[in-house]
């Protein structure tokens, strides 16, 4: 049977269009909150001991790149490069909960904002780190509940304009902590410019801290960890 041209050409366009099942086809990426990235090291963690003060800090690339430059061998570092918070969500139980902290450090915020994950309103953002604090404070887990820290500008996303986005971010998170009786830590005001932006010191991409800004930060953390520990 003959066909007319412009049927075939319809036809071989429509062919190209459908998902190949051969053995060659690329495999999706199901793992979307990448929850293999820990499962292997999450199996090794021993339970805690009576009198250990375990503390697990969840975050992104912020978190991730602490502990390869300076590190508290006591704590438990579960940050993922590039991650955005609801696919922290998503991780949280397996993450944190399983792993039976004491304390969390929830430090979410700058990919959202960056839209690493698509569009995300300040509503969204704050929604799902509530709900990380609501899963930690329903597993009698602690929560140190950390500000986003101070950016003027993405390198990955030029377009995008964070400054007042994060300081507004950061307002509704301090209530939010006040409100689910959290502790605040607020990486923001000593970290910040005069352009609302991560000072040049302690930062050499104007969004992940270098050794002087870990330091910085690491003094904040341990005084908020200790304030929470001691709360009722």
């Amino acid at each position: 049977m003959k066909f007319p041209k412009i049927f075939l050409t319809v036809a071989l366009v429509f062919t190209s269009l459908q998902p190949s099942f051969g053995a060659e086809a690329e495999a999706p990426n199901l793992d979307w909150p990448n929850l293999n990235a820990y499962r292997a090291a999450n199996g090794q963690v021993q339970p805690r001991k009576k009198g250990e003060q375990r503390v697990v800090f969840m975050g992104d690339s912020i978190t991730e790149f602490w502990s390869k430059t300076q590190w508290n061998p006591t704590h438990i570092n579960r940050g993922i490069s590039g991650q955005t918070s609801p696919q922290m969500v998503l991780r949280f139980r397996q993450d944190v909960i399983d792993l039976r902290p004491q304390v969390v450090v929830i430090l979410a915020g700058t990919n959202d904002v960056a839209g690493n994950t698509g569009p995300a309103t300040i509503d969204m953002i704050a929604g799902n780190i509530a709900s990380m604090v609501e899963l930690a404070k329903a597993n009698r887990i602690k929560v140190v509940l950390a500000s986003v820290l101070p950016a003027s500008a993405f390198y990955w996303n030029p377009e995008a304009r964070p400054a007042n986005k994060i300081v507004e971010l950061n307002r509704r998170l301090k209530a939010m902590a006040k409100h689910y009786g959290a502790v605040y830590l607020d990486y923001f005001t000593p970290m910040a410019d005069e352009n609302l932006g991560l000072k040049t010191e302690y930062s050499e991409d104007g969004v992940h801290p270098n050794e002087a800004g870990y330091i910085v930060m690491a003094s904040l953390v341990q005084r908020a960890i200790a304030t929470t520990v001691h709360l009722k």
